[in-house]
């Protein structure tokens, strides 16, 4: 890979009708993690920087919930090794981990 690491930001935001809300809580609704995790790799999907393939999740942490209507913004960086993601909602973390990759690239 490149010296330069590339990085990819972009912002998603769930709506309260999302088919994942109503079983997690119903009548408090959060946004389950796999749903954000979904949507860290369809923003790396869609930024169109060439990004190798993703071999598993190394690590991830769920620091702070997401409610429906609330931007959230991901932000990631590839390294040789992995790809390091951070989500945030109003500056505040709320989930952060990676992905370990593989030398081939998805694009």
């Amino acid at each position: 890979m490149s010296a330069a690491a590339p990085n990819v930001t972009s912002n998603f935001t769930i709506p309260p009708n999302h088919a994942a809300l109503p079983g997690h809580f119903p009548g408090n609704p959060v946004v389950p993690g796999v749903v954000v995790l979904d949507h860290v790799i369809r923003v790396l999907e869609a930024s169109g920087v060439p990004l190798p393939r993703l071999r598993n999740l190394k690590q991830v942490k769920f620091i702070e919930p997401l409610l429906p209507d609330q931007e959230a913004t991901v932000t990631a960086e590839v390294s040789d090794a992995a790809l390091s993601f951070c989500v945030t909602r109003d500056g505040l973390t709320i989930a952060k981990g990676a992905f370990e990759v593989g030398n081939e690239f998805s694009r």
